[in-house]
């Protein structure tokens, strides 16, 4: 009987590479399905080497000494700030005292010293080869509550000094608190996750160019001038100088352009967001989304579900989530952009909208029945509340920018913090809640709730969290949160009620939407569908930078190189070709578009970068699987597996590849383990099923199968594989009805079409 014949088998699929995410400052595990097919031979277009801007750019830059004389009181407030001293090269005025007389430095297992040799600033420590000895310091970034120190390296690299001073404590620690990472990992201080040049350079000094040069692994890095100077946010200044010079003391100045409250919204972004750099050359007055992609609540745990800061995020992206900034509040309303600090003290900064003395549309709060704490108390304090601190880097406490109202509830249910027991954390969330309700009654935030729950229920891949995604796509006044939606939605982009909504989302207003629904449709790019084939070439002319980026990579399989989209995209692969993300979407598009042997170079060379990472292993095992070298393909996963053991993904991905492999009860036992990481994980749940039937196990194999089609019922393969068992037992009246099943899904699906006309003989 043929039913056994056609019977599908995990053995001869391979692994696949899917969208490689374009955040690279944080990897997150790319999509692997079964493939249809090898990569497809052809010929191949390699991107140029790094072409670095030209630095005669620089040459418009007067430098901020030359402002002082004009705009004296300015200057003035600027002079002391925090963004003059971002960074300098080190004074012994300033410095010595943290390094004379010398200081032992205990750091995990390692003892470090800071110390003065004759004149020369040293740090006595580990270096790459494994061994302490003196590192030179040149320079310094930051002022307080820490200083961090820069050291000279090779190629022309500074390395970012992972021991710090505190100046208010006058001690020596490490930013990385009880962390004990060693020479040859990413985030040790020799490593490319402390390297200056890419990592800090560009928010620490005006008009930065990284210049990495991909050929030699070097930089040429340059500036306009050493620290946040007054061009950082007011533009090049060079033909103003000179025009004033001979036009003193008039003010129809042509060369100056007023820049508007959302181009300086912009430039403040550009160093105080988490994002990711599409070109390194953002100067004042343009776009923020057309030089960065956005890291924003989704499925990155860098933020908490209703979008309160979890890990460094330097504002600006829990700010524009905020109900402060879509009221069109901006930076620069209650920081004093030349001292960087707040207008007005305290309360009276947030009561200069809230005192119901202006009409503005802000509610009216009076003090003293709002806050509940008793006057001169932090409890008082309105930030105690809406502003949460969250310390980083060990001595740098932060007030999240959401304004959020604390949530109680919210931590009972799915242990999002509130700045109640932030505080009193002697007592229960049920003791914060019955507190604010006495106080406030039983009204609730029912948006936030709804939305925090909602987005949380999509990062542990809940597909009841659906309907309210898609209803946040049109109904969220805020673009913001219609962004996060889109982006969530992308496990489910091929839903009746999902597609409608991501093709509808690429076409919002905002640029941050629309890029958010691009990426949202791009497992559907070689689906064929027209409508989407439509958005997405629709988005590869967007206005907006990074949009197009988004969507050549949607469509990179065939993009054509020289569109204005295949050269943005190119572009930006070179800038981050100096870091192991940028190295995993380089090799990516290169595995996609034929190119084997260039996507194994640039895999291995992302896993030599961060060999402690899993994503570099799983990508390098997918194209040595396409390459066929299972055996090496099996080390690699291995490997991701015990770098990340708790991700379900590469569990199920090392049972594909030991089926592939031949090792058939090492792939049952992954594929079990990747089930039992995820229940919701019906890829999972079918291979599982399938490694059952090979090993003639056919009750367990048809409990998976069902678990499978219970978690996705618009597969064909899964009605399909369940008939093949059912057949082969001799039952043959469900395996007809599986059958079938499977016809109605797919009603162009052969084998189930043979295996139907074979049954009903």
């Amino acid at each position: 009987m043929s039913a056994q014949k056609n019977q599908p088998s995990p053995t001869k699929g391979k692994l696949f590479l899917g969208a490689v995410v374009l955040v690279l400052l944080c990897f997150a595990g790319a999509a692997i399905f079964l493939p249809t097919s090898r990569p497809r031979s052809k010929p191949v277009v390699k991107p140029p080497l790094q072409t670095a801007v030209p630095t005669d750019v620089l040459a418009a830059y007067g430098k901020s000494p030359s402002c002082k004389s004009c705009h004296e009181e300015a200057y003035a407030n600027w002079e002391k700030s925090h963004h003059a001293l971002a960074e300098r090269t080190m004074d012994p005025a300033l410095d010595r005292g943290a390094f004379d007389p010398p200081r032992k430095i205990h750091h995990g297992t390692q003892t470090s010293e800071a110390r003065m040799s004759g004149e020369v600033f040293q740090l006595m420590t580990v270096g790459l080869d494994g061994k302490v000895q003196p590192f030179g310091v040149e320079r310094v970034i930051g002022v307080d509550p820490l200083l961090q120190y820069l050291i000279p390296a090779p190629g022309g690299r500074w390395q970012t000094a992972e021991l710090c001073f505190d100046p208010h404590k006058r001690e020596w620690f490490n930013v990385y608190g009880d962390e004990d990472r060693k020479p040859g990992e990413w985030g040790h201080w020799t490593g490319r996750g402390m390297n200056w040049n890419n990592m800090c350079a560009v928010c620490h000094n005006t008009r930065l160019l990284k210049n990495y040069d991909e050929r030699t692994d070097s930089y040429r890095t340059t500036m306009a001038e050493m620290g946040v100077g007054c061009e950082a946010c007011h533009g090049p200044m060079a033909d103003h100088n000179a025009w004033q010079a001979k036009h003193p003391n008039q003010s129809s100045d042509p060369t100056v352009r007023k820049i508007t409250r959302a181009e300086m919204f912009s430039a403040c972004g550009q160093c105080h967001a988490r994002r990711a750099e599409l070109t390194g050359d953002f100067h004042p007055g343009e776009n923020f989304f057309d030089h960065h992609q956005l890291t924003i609540p989704d499925e990155t745990d860098l933020f908490y579900p209703d979008g309160q800061v979890r890990e460094e995020d330097y504002e600006f992206t829990a700010f524009l989530g905020s109900r402060m900034h879509a009221a069109g509040v901006r930076c620069i309303d209650c920081h004093e952009p030349h001292t960087s600090k707040l207008r007005v003290p305290g309360n009276l900064m947030c009561l200069s909208c809230h005192s119901g003395t202006i009409t503005n549309g802000a509610p009216k709060i009076a003090l003293e029945t709002h806050s509940r704490h008793k006057v001169g108390t932090s409890g008082d304090a309105c930030t105690e509340c809406h502003m949460p601190i969250t310390t980083y880097m060990q001595r740098h406490p932060r007030h999240d920018h959401g304004f959020t109202v604390p949530d109680p509830r919210l931590t009972k249910e799915l242990g999002i913090p509130n700045a109640c027991n932030r505080c009193h954390t002697n007592q229960t969330p049920d003791w914060s809640l019955a507190a604010l309700v006495k106080w406030y009654g039983p009204r609730t935030n029912e948006l936030m709730r709804t939305r925090a729950t909602a987005i949380a229920k999509a990062r542990a891949g809940d597909a009841t969290s659906v309907p309210a995604l898609v209803n946040m796509t049109s109904a969220e006044t805020n673009y913001f949160w219609r962004a996060v939606a889109a982006n969530l939605l992308k496990r489910w982009a091929g839903e009746a009620s999902v597609t409608p909504a991501l093709l509808k989302s690429a076409r919002d207003t905002n640029e941050l939407v629309r890029a958010m629904a691009v990426r949202g449709l791009e497992s559907l790019a070689q689906s064929g569908i027209a409508p989407v084939t439509q958005a997405l070439n629709a988005r590869l002319q967007d206005p907006v930078r990074s949009v197009r980026v988004e969507a050549a990579w949607a469509l990179h399989h065939t993009l054509a190189t020289n569109s204005p989209a295949g050269v943005d995209l190119l572009a930006s692969q070179r800038h981050n070709a100096d870091q192991p993300g940028g190295g995993l979407q380089i090799g990516g598009w290169h595995l996609d578009r034929g190119d084997l042997p260039t996507a194994l170079d640039y895999f291995r060379r992302a896993v030599s970068w961060d060999t402690n990472s899993a994503p570099p292993h799983h990508a390098l095992a997918v194209a040595l699987s396409s390459a066929g070298r299972s055996a090496e393909a099996v080390t690699e996963l291995q490997a991701a597996c015990r770098l990340a053991p708790r991700d379900a993904e590469y569990r199920y991905q090392l049972g594909l590849a030991l089926n592939e492999a031949g090792q058939l009860d090492a792939a049952r036992t992954a594929l079990e383990q990747a089930v039992k990481l995820d229940p919701q994980f019906s890829r999972g749940w079918y291979n599982l099923g399938l490694a059952y039937s090979a090993q003639e196990k056919s009750a367990p194999a048809l409990d998976a199968l069902v678990r499978a089609e219970s978690l996705d019922a618009r597969s064909p393969q899964i009605p399909y594989a369940r008939a093949t068992i059912l057949a082969r037992l001799g039952r043959t009246d469900e395996a007809r009805v599986a059958a079938r099943r499977a016809l109605e899904l797919q009603p162009a699906y052969r084998e189930a079409a043979s295996l139907l006309e074979a049954l009903e003989r």
